[in-house]
């Protein structure tokens, strides 16, 4: 028996290079053990095996390695033994992530689900104390706080590089019972973990945010076992706010009453977009129409975007339009608002189209990206260009779209629409004003995006770039009119 010792809970690193070095020796799965230090395994034998000189090469999928270091988050004692396993297994049957009723693909699929619920209650309900400051702030000091969390997996190393991007003006550690993660500003580290005794039960700011809390608590939207089932009471020790939930759920129907009674003006539309909606929502089932397609957009789990994004933004608009205009992605009030183009950039889209002679009423807009990137400047979310990992992620939203509505024509706005659409990268400023075609037959046409003509820094594009867009826009209408 051929053991392998990890150094802590979450080593996938380690796993990785041991898992790739003996399934290449061929050390079958039986003869192979991974020891974490949660595993108590006393009858395992610690010795080493001769490994074969006929070495092979490891081949897996980029979809099972991230998976992978996902699951080896998770808290099973023998999660590396059955990574180990599918690895092997691997080998022969290319094709056996696809079985989705063999044992160990829906062990590792469950094991993933688990792991990312983990990560997502760590993101929501974490909750910080301050405990003083590095130095005065008057003198370039920084705030230092101090978070207790008990995961029900081994995820800090998973989830707190969400912490160093939501708070990186601040020092801070979360302490769990297994690993605290502490960030200075400039590196995240790992040390032993500890006790809820390390934290202080309150600080200076807590009454300020139960206050807010309070204020914010929409009686009218409350659904206790919903709310129950999300923040199960397990986390409730470690919530300041949770000490007045009792008291706000027995007051909520009078306090329903009292804003039926006070409204005086129609429905928020966004609002309404806000309700609740289940959280099992098979993504990969292909939708029968646009709205069911919004629905599953709003739970795309494919790349990490949804976690910083308020919402998922799928297309509108009519679902036979003749045309369709694809952008990058949401900004920052489309991710608010739930829907594409409502921005200043919106505003030069619809005014460039109605010189051309189109209607925006009548085009299905949507982004090649549905969920808001952007890097936090102090109080700002300034946006990012995605990745070209994150448009193919994402690219299977757009191909439904274009099915549904199945334009005569697709208008891509911009260089990161019109690699989504053509499946490759093309230079806009070669492509732009032409009419071009995939090898499916769908016809599209490129133009700038709306936000260069916000940006155009060199003053000698100004005056021209705006009206390159709505020559641009004039030869779709001509093709649209043909």
């Amino acid at each position: 028996m051929h053991t392998v010792q990890l150094d802590h809970h979450a080593d996938f690193d380690a796993w990785r290079a041991q898992a790739r070095d003996m399934c290449a020796a061929r050390v079958h799965p039986t003869q192979l053990r991974f020891v974490p230090p949660d595993r108590e395994d006393t009858l395992l034998d610690f010795g080493v095996l001769g490994l074969r000189e006929d070495r092979r090469t490891v081949v897996a999928s980029k979809d099972f390695m991230d998976r992978a270091a996902r699951v080896a988050c998770h808290s099973h004692p023998e999660r590396y033994d059955r990574l180990y396993r599918l690895l092997w297994r691997l080998q022969d049957q290319p094709s056996l992530m696809r079985n989705t009723v063999d044992d160990d693909v829906r062990w590792m699929v469950e094991a993933d689900k688990a792991v990312r619920r983990d990560r997502h209650k760590m993101h929501a309900f974490v909750r910080f104390r301050k405990v003083g400051e590095s130095a005065p702030l008057e003198s370039g000091g920084r705030e230092r706080f101090m978070a207790w969390f008990e995961p029900d997996h081994f995820i800090v190393d998973l989830a707190t590089p969400f912490f160093t991007r939501r708070f990186p003006n601040m020092d801070w550690a979360i302490v769990t019972p297994y690993r605290t993660a502490v960030w200075d500003g400039e590196a995240l580290r790992f040390e032993a973990g500890g006790t809820r005794d390390d934290v202080p039960e309150t600080d200076v700011v807590e009454d300020q945010w139960k206050t807010y809390y309070s204020s914010i608590f929409n009686p009218s939207r409350l659904k206790v076992a919903a709310m129950r089932a999300e923040m199960p009471k397990k986390y409730w020790n470690n919530l300041p706010e949770a000490a007045l939930i009792p008291s706000l759920i027995a007051g909520a129907k009078t306090r329903e009453r009292q804003m039926m009674d006070s409204l005086n003006h129609d429905p928020n539309p966004i609002a309404e977009k806000a309700i609740y909606q289940p959280e099992q929502v098979d993504t990969d089932l292909a939708p029968p129409d646009v709205a069911a397609l919004w629905e599953q957009v709003e739970h795309c789990r494919r790349c990490d975007l949804w976690e910083g994004a308020t919402q998922g933004v799928a297309g509108v608009g009519p679902d036979d339009a003749r045309l369709m205009i694809v952008g990058e992605q949401p900004g920052d009030k489309e991710d608010l608002a739930g829907e594409p183009f409502v921005g200043p950039a919106g505003k030069i889209l619809t005014q460039a189209l109605e010189e051309a002679g189109l209607s925006r009423g009548d085009a299905y807009v949507t982004n090649a990206v549905k969920h808001f990137k952007y890097e936090v400047r102090g109080q700002r979310r300034i946006h990012k260009n995605p990745s070209v990992s994150e448009i193919k992620a994402c690219n299977v939203w757009l191909e439904r779209e274009i099915e549904l509505v199945k334009p005569d024509i697709v208008l891509c706005l911009g260089g990161s629409a019109a690699r989504a659409v053509n499946g490759k990268a093309i230079k806009v400023g070669e492509n732009r004003g032409r009419v071009l075609e995939r090898a499916d037959g769908l016809k599209f046409f490129i133009t700038s995006h709306p936000s260069y003509i916000l940006r155009v820094q060199r003053y000698e594009d100004q005056p021209k770039a705006y009206p390159d867009m709505v020559a641009d826009l004039r030869k779709v209408a001509d093709l649209l009119a043909a």
